[in-house]
Order: structure tokens, then C-alpha cells, then sequence
């Protein structure tokens, strides 16, 4: 044998189409799964809770990085799926929670301030681990060690008048004999109505509203909001020691990482359930105003993490933490950036893309 032959470099195989294929496809798999776990992901607008600063139909990516990305609590998963499987197989469940690691924030550009809009995972759902509960977007109104209040349905933050949102909206009713044409809502701003015998009620801002005062055929135009003796029986975090809704919600102080409560019996009513479900306690009960913890009665509590308060733009057609408390700082997912594509599910096919929202920021 040549002794050349022995040191000649062997020639790579090469590689066929459908290897070729496979190799492209787990690349990119790989690849998305990353950006999408650690920079960014997209999201959908399913319902009318932040209009109309996002309306139904609203595509929009989400940073990671600016919260800083969670490190994955649920490693038995599909890839690029969430709880549930999608297409044919939708509805079975794309994870397997046999593993469960214990779940860290790596550093990012900041952290959760008033006024951002915030992807998080719905903290009441219980029956999905944490990385995998369904996806909520709203505003956060007040972080940790803040005191809440909404007086006529005004956001106090500290005793200071909370910042509005430019696009926040409220309930209105419209009095009328006339069936009002699509076309008019849509021109001053409305997206969101209901008709009823007398009229309508819309979801607008109050100088959308404002405008539908100035039509010959509307009699009046009046908010619809509750009174501060209405106890609305849904709200957080008792309707029967705190006697409050979502109108006239308050005082309310929001936990923060290090902050400690008294466990009275006011203390347990407001906390308890929040140190029962959220701080990762073994074993935790909440049992006649009393709060248990290792078979013990706690007397106070210091907590492990931030939590959040977090409310819709459209403040009287959002189910937020007015009705199922905080939001604690390992359920957020990102910051929402800006949406890049926007689609009307009430228009037809020439019509349905809102051109003028492509590629818009979200404030």
C-alpha cells in the first residue's frame, strides 16, 4: 500500500436531500426555541381587556431580555408549543411534568415599572405548572411596597394621582331610538358595544364618547360606573371584610421581596392566599383568619419575592387584579414591544389588515 494512502484525508460523504432536510428543520427548531426562550417571542391580542391601546387582533412581540429571560421550569415539552398541542392534536397536552426544575431570572435590562405593559402567566390557573399557565397582557399600575387606591375609578398610587393611559377606556350608555350604523362607531373610536332596549352600551375613551353627544339621534351619553357603597362580591381579596369594587377599590399595599405583614385577621384576609399559592411553600394553610405554616400558626411574614398590580386599559371590561390579586414577580414574561401586524376579525379580506398599526410602539 501507498504510503500515501494512508495519511490521504477521507473524503466527506456527502450528505442526501432528505438528510439535508432533517438537519435544516432541527436547526431551526433549535434556533427558535432559544430566541423564543431567551429575546423574544410573538403574541396575539384574544380579547377586548386592553383596548384601545391593543385591540383584538393585534399581533406584537414581547422582549424577554428586558425582564431578563426565565430559565425553563418544565423541560419535558414540545418545542414551540405551549400547555396544549395545536392543530389535529389540539387540546392534549404538550408537556409532561414528571420534572420540575427550580426556576431562576437571568439579569436583563431592568425590571417591572408603573405603566409598562406586561406579559405574565395567569397566576390563578392551578392547573399548569408555572412556565405554562396561560398567557395574560395588561398594565402594570403599581409595583412592590406601593399603596393602591381607586377612588371613582381614578388610580391613587401612594396617595398620588396614578398615570392614565392615553387610550384607557370606560363604560358608557348611549341613549337612542336608532339603530346606530356600524360605520359610526368604528369613525369616533369604538370598537366595543352592546345592544340594548334604549340604546347602547360602548367601551370608549371619554373623549370618544364625548363625540356621540354631538349625533342628532343621541339623546345622551352617560358613564356607567359604580357607587362606593356597591360591593362588587368577585373582588380581591375579600367582598366580605373589604367591602369594595372596581370603581372604589382600597387602600391596598403590594408585597414586596423583604416586606413584612402582621397575620391578623385583616393580615390573612389580604395576604393569605398569596403566601399560600405564590412563595413556594410546602405546607401552608389558610384556616379560620389563620394563616398555618409547617403546622404552626404564622403570627407575620416576610416575602421571598416582588409581586405586582396589574390592570386593562379598558377598565370596565377587564378581569385583572381587581378580582385575583397580585402577580408575583416569577409568573412575568416580558415587556411588550411593538406590534407588527394588526388584523380586524370583523372586516372582510380587503379590509381586515389596520395598516396604520403595523410596526406601531405600545404605550
Amino acid at each position: 500500500m501507498n504510503i500515501k494512502d494512508l495519511f490521504k484525508k477521507k473524503e466527506k460523504k456527502k450528505k442526501g436531500p432528505v438528510r439535508e432536510w432533517v438537519d435544516a428543520i432541527v436547526f431551526a427548531v433549535v434556533a427558535a426555541t432559544l430566541i423564543r426562550w431567551a429575546f423574544m417571542e410573538a403574541y396575539t391580542i384574544p380579547t377586548p381587556s386592553m383596548e384601545n391601546s391593543l385591540l383584538v387582533g393585534d399581533f406584537l412581540f414581547v422582549s424577554k431580555i428586558n425582564y431578563g429571560p426565565r430559565t425553563p421550569k418544565t423541560p419535558l415539552q414540545v418545542p414551540l408549543t405551549h400547555a396544549k398541542l395545536w392543530g389535529p392534536l389540539s387540546g392534549i397536552s404538550s408537556y409532561s411534568d414528571a420534572i420540575q426544575l427550580p426556576q431562576f431570572r437571568l439579569p436583563g435590562f431592568g425590571d417591572v415599572e408603573r405603566n409598562d405593559v406586561v406579559v405574565f402567566n395567569y397566576p390563578p390557573e392551578f392547573e399548569h405548572p408555572v412556565d405554562l399557565k396561560t398567557h395574560y397582557i395588561k398594565r402594570c399600575v403599581a409595583i412592590g411596597g406601593d399603596t393602591l387606591q381607586i377612588k371613582d375609578t381614578q388610580v391613587y398610587i401612594n396617595g398620588e394621582k396614578g398615570e392614565n393611559p392615553q387610550e384607557m377606556q370606560f363604560l358608557y350608555f348611549i341613549t337612542t331610538e336608532k339603530t346606530i350604523n356600524e360605520r359610526v362607531f368604528k369613525q369616533n373610536g369604538v370598537w366595543d358595544r352592546t345592544p340594548v332596549n334604549g340604546g347602547y352600551y360602548i367601551q370608549a375613551k371619554p373623549s370618544d364618547a364625548k363625540k356621540f353627544e354631538t349625533l342628532p339621534f343621541v339623546t345622551k351619553v352617560q358613564p356607567v360606573k359604580r357607587g362606593s357603597d356597591d360591593v362588587e362580591p368577585r373582588i380581591f381579596p375579600d367582598a366580605s371584610r373589604f367591602p369594595w369594587n372596581a370603581d372604589f377599590f382600597g387602600p391596598l399595599v403590594i408585597p414586596a421581596e423583604g416586606m413584612t405583614v402582621q397575620l391578623d385577621a385583616d393580615g390573612v384576609a389580604t395576604y393569605g392566599s398569596t403566601i399560600r399559592d405564590y412563595e413556594g411553600l410546602d405546607d401552608v394553610k389558610v384556616q379560620e383568619n389563620k394563616l398555618i405554616i409547617d403546622g404552626q400558626v404564622a403570627k407575620e411574614y416576610t416575602f421571598q419575592q416582588n409581586y405586582y398590580f396589574m390592570m386593562g386599559d379598558n377598565r370596565h371590561n377587564s378581569e385583572d387584579s381587581r378580582f385575583w390579586g397580585f402577580v408575583p414577580e416569577d409568573h412575568v414574561v416580558g415587556e411588550a414591544s411593538f406590534i407588527w401586524m394588526s388584523i380586524d376579525p370583523n372586516e372582510d379580506l380587503l379590509g381586515m389588515i389596520r395598516w396604520s398599526r403595523l410596526f406601531s410602539g405600545i404605550n
